[in-house]
């Protein structure tokens, strides 16, 4: 019998992974075949993509993600017309309004990640190892692309008024719309410096700094939760539970951010 190596248990072990989630789909998302109407934070677009196909594979269901940022998400969920459940960053739930369009009680907590500052590839990176050294670069750039009207924005400009620069921040930050347009900013030299989420700074055309100081981290947690008036509750419900089985949480990490 032939010896199986570390490389093969390893691989034998994210296949299992793989079968196993898919099963927990199937055993749940029965019955006829759903379009499902999903809310998403736009740092969640690579790896709901990516899993949204494969559950769409394994369960027969069509999903339609609708991603942005924490403002536009709660318009979405209050004004927007129907939806099946929603990806979308904790505050959306703390907006009396939007929390009332979801199904009451807990909520399952998908994925996270911090804050993290990136510079266009090939430039000189500069330090941002302690408060200090962060407050100086930030200081020192000429510009800054980030979103302020986003939940992950909205910390950013928490850490510019704990290191007490708000004031000298305002005339040099570039606002932008969405993710991808602050990887473009940075990678096409239109802004020096991207302040944002680690995962969404760990791009083509992006070099992302050392990490941040630990006593300035700050995380965006993504939440699922299911519509209140949903006629798809079941297929909602097994979508959420793909995304924490172990084969979802491992693409959720690949991508460069933490499961749960």
């Amino acid at each position: 019998m032939k010896n199986v190596t570390r490389a093969d248990a390893g691989w034998l072990s994210k296949v299992s992974a793989s079968v196993l989630g898919l099963a927990v789909v199937l055993s749940i998302a029965t019955g006829q075949a759903a379009e499902l109407q999903i809310l998403a934070g736009g740092a969640m677009t690579a790896p709901l993509k990516e899993l949204g196909a494969q559950f769409e594979s394994a369960s027969g269901h069509r999903l339609v993600f609708r991603f942005g940022t924490t403002p536009e998400l709660i318009k979405l969920a209050t004004n927007g017309g129907q939806f099946d459940l929603g990806v979308v960053p904790r505050e959306v739930f703390k907006d009396t309004a939007a929390q009332s369009q979801f199904v009451s009680g807990p909520t399952t907590d998908i994925a996270r990640v911090g804050l993290g500052v990136a510079v266009r590839s090939g430039a000189t990176k500069p330090d941002i190892s302690t408060p200090e050294a962060l407050k100086q670069t930030l200081l020192k750039a000429q510009s800054i692309a980030t979103i302020p009207a986003s939940a992950a924005g909205a910390q950013v400009l928490r850490l510019f008024d704990r290191l007490g620069i708000s004031e000298a921040m305002k005339a040099k930050t570039k606002a932008q719309p969405g993710p991808a347009q602050v990887v473009q900013a940075v990678a096409n030299g239109d802004a020096e410096l991207g302040v944002f989420l680690a995962n969404v700074l760990t791009a083509p055309g992006l070099d992302l700094l050392s990490p941040f100081p630990t006593e300035l981290q700050q995380e965006v947690i993504f939440t699922a939760g299911i519509a209140a008036k949903t006629k798809e509750a079941d297929a909602a419900k097994a979508f959420i539970t793909f995304l924490t089985t172990p084969a979802a949480t491992a693409l959720i990490k690949a991508k460069g951010m933490n499961p749960g």
